[in-house]
């Protein structure tokens, strides 16, 4: 059993940053892959970044550049830093564990969510 609890989420200027963080708790964390979804009002939860047990990283299309995903697991923590943040990004960011996938529904936990908006 993994629970996910994510902070860091908040509103920002076109080309400013962020850093989000998910706290994890259970033995099992390092086993997991981590990811980061998002999901804007209307849309559908869509694909972020990944990375594996051993750091491992892939990314969305969209943020490749911008956004950094890092795991330290001593810490049980996943970062995802987002740099040069445009309005398009503004949604809901959830953190995930599971399996390697770019499917949310491959993932077993999910944090409660953290809101980011960038403001044009």
């Amino acid at each position: 059993q993994v629970q996910l609890v994510e902070s860091g989420g908040g509103l920002v200027q076109a080309g400013g940053s962020l850093r989000l963080s998910c706290a994890a708790s259970g033995r099992t964390f390092s086993r997991h892959a981590m990811a980061w979804f998002r999901q804007a009002p209307g849309k559908e939860r869509e694909f972020v970044t990944t990375i594996t047990w051993n750091g491992d990283t892939y990314y969305t299309d969209s943020v490749k550049g911008r956004f950094t995903i890092s795991r330290d697991n001593a810490k049980n923590t996943v970062y995802l830093r987002m740099n040069n943040l445009k309005p398009e990004d503004t949604a809901v960011y959830y953190c995930a564990a599971g399996p390697i996938s770019r499917s949310y529904l491959d993932y077993d936990y999910w944090g409660q969510g953290t809101q980011v908006t960038v403001s044009s």
